[in-house]
């Protein structure tokens, strides 16, 4: 094994390589996989084309000597089908094998694909490169070009931003639409003091700058303290303080 040209460029202390990278052609080679991981450097394993009974060999040759794993979910057709990505693979791999991180290698066309994958879990994302689509191979014409490539990290940076805490907030920027879109309680029409509120006295209308539509129940029923004009919004002080008591103001 160590007298292979690539095995000796592999531990030359010179390239400091950071971590190996296995293709999905070599996801059966156990001996290749063995010796990689007996280096000690991180590696990324994709598994295209393989049974789940391969991934699991891999992953058992691999974890007790070197646990610095990637499974990355791949399909490697040149290109891949849509159809043929089984992203939810993804979401399996984190499920069965907790211990290590999870990626997508993708040989599909454009960039929306890899934000789905991060969604679902993966945390590597491989997408081959090229200077030209229109170059001869099997690589390039799904390959993304400088300005792809660009755009992709962009979305999945954006991605990670936009997902938040998982706490629901309120945000000043939007105060202004809310204020803009939002609902009031109004006089429906012209009432007098003394008016017992029904539900044909008020209408619920924008802007959002007055007694919020939820206030609903609790006004209706109560008498006004004062005339009120159409379309003139309702305070709890206009319906009295039986409904600023029921409301617990």
């Amino acid at each position: 094994m160590e007298s292979g040209r690539g095995q000796a460029r592999a531990r030359s202390p010179e390239l400091n390589t950071p971590a190996y990278k296995i293709a999905s052609g070599d996801l059966k080679n156990i001996p290749l996989l063995r010796h990689v991981a007996k280096i000690g450097k991180p590696m990324i394993v994709s598994t295209g084309g393989g049974t789940m009974d391969d991934v699991q060999r891999a992953y058992e040759t691999i974890m007790p000597i070197n646990p610095r794993l990637c499974l990355m979910q791949c399909t490697c057709g040149y290109p891949a089908e849509f159809a043929e990505l089984d992203l939810r693979v993804i979401a399996t791999y984190r499920e069965k094998f907790p211990e290590v991180v999870i990626g997508y290698s993708g040989h599909d066309n454009g960039i929306a694909m890899p934000v789905a994958a991060y969604m679902l879990g993966a945390r590597i994302i491989e997408k081959h490169f090229t200077l030209n689509r229109a170059m001869k191979g099997t690589d390039h014409r799904f390959s993304l070009e400088p300005v792809g490539m660009k755009k992709m990290i962009r979305d999945l940076q954006r991605v990670r931003m936009a997902l938040g805490d998982g706490r629901k907030k309120v945000y000043a920027s939007e105060a202004s639409p809310v204020l803009k879109m939002g609902k009031k309680l109004v006089a429906a029409r012209d009432l007098p003091s003394g008016h017992v509120l029904t539900a044909g006295d008020i209408a619920i209308k924008s802007p959002g700058d007055g007694l919020p539509p939820y206030y609903l129940d609790q006004v209706l029923g109560q008498s006004l303290t004062r005339d009120v004009r159409a379309d003139q919004s309702l305070t709890l002080e206009l319906v009295g303080r039986a409904a600023a008591a029921t409301a617990g103001v």
